[in-house]
């Protein structure tokens, strides 16, 4: 065995002072990745309840939280306070009142136009025949919702102005509750409210989307997350293809699934739903956003807007592992 030799005063000070600096260095936390997203955000609820985002972050270091919002408009806003990373589906409208707030949004994908998914409904028996007898009744809708649109595309059509109505500004669930009392003459409502408004109450359907808004959903983040964050865009884009893919072909399976997260909704009504969404997610082009500009120019038009909107003063997030759709 070799002879011990004792340490040098300097040799054990710098020894103590490596082993002290070793302690005071962090453990590596796992890094929080804050969603926002509605009962509408239907591959957000997919990939929320079957984990299938847990696991693909997982060689990141990412530990997910979850916060739902009734409607679009408060995601948006949370968002852009700096209390989320990611916003889940918003309809096409939400983002121009957003940057109308001052809002530097960037949009990370899209979900192809999905015009039946959203309607404006009367009772079965309403004197309301057509869009032009909508003048000087009570509208329900959701203000800044894709809804929103719907209903001044509808109005211009029938040549009446948004000042023609009685807007009530009401959350979906506010909104199905006024008009099952009859408090409204009209709701215009989205998926899957708009369902199961159809199955299980006496309406009928005044106008959908059709030749009237395509109703594109858009999935967001802020600029500065999309310019830091490439990688975690990535994943979370490539597992949206994903599930949109699994939805289309196990329409059944996704029903049961989303049934209980949507209110304990009947299965077939999930289903007649998801049969009115595309679900195909694509990357965002800067073309596609024409009728983000029109939408823009029509809540303007009506004073709904403080300021003009250049629907394209956005950034715009492109995959560069997963091709277009």
């Amino acid at each position: 065995m070799p002879p011990f030799i004792p340490l040098s005063r300097r040799a054990l000070l710098g020894l103590g002072l490596a082993l002290g600096l070793c302690a005071a260095l962090p453990v590596q936390a796992e890094t929080q990745l804050r969603i926002g997203y509605q009962k509408s955000s239907t591959l957000i609820a997919l990939l929320k309840t079957r984990g299938t985002l847990e696991k693909a972050l997982a060689a990141q270091d990412i530990r997910l939280s979850w916060h739902e919002f009734a409607s679009g408009q408060p995601l948006l806003e949370a968002l852009n306070v700096g209390n989320l990373d990611l916003s889940a589906d918003v309809a096409d409208t939400v983002p121009v009142f957003a940057q109308a707030a001052g809002a530097r949004l960037a949009y990370f994908a899209q979900e192809a136009p999905s015009p039946a998914a959203q309607a404006i409904l009367v009772a079965k028996d309403s004197p309301i025949r057509g869009l032009a007898d909508l003048k000087g009744k009570k509208v329900a809708v959701t203000k800044a919702a894709g809804s929103h649109y719907l209903l001044l595309a509808a109005l211009a059509k029938a040549g009446l102005k948004f000042s023609d109505i009685q807007p009530a500004y009401l959350t979906p669930a506010d909104g199905r509750a006024a008009f099952e009392n009859g408090k409204v003459d009209a709701w215009v409502t989205w998926e899957p409210f708009l369902s199961g408004a159809q199955r299980q109450l006496p309406t009928r359907t005044l106008a959908d989307g059709d030749k009237l808004a395509a109703y594109q959903r858009y999935y967001l983040t802020s600029s500065s997350f999309a310019k830091e964050n490439p990688q975690v865009l990535e994943v979370v884009f490539a597992e949206l293809v994903k599930a949109g893919d699994w939805l289309r072909a196990h329409p059944q399976d996704a029903a049961k699934i989303l049934a209980p997260l949507w209110g304990n909704l009947d299965p077939a009504i999930v289903e007649q739903a998801n049969a009115r969404r595309s679900y195909r997610v694509r990357p965002v082009q800067a073309e596609s956003l024409a009728e983000q500009q029109k939408i823009a120019d029509a809540f303007f038009a009506e004073g709904l807007l403080p300021k003009k909107v250049d629907a394209r003063d956005v950034s715009i997030w492109q995959p560069q592992k997963t091709a277009a759709r």
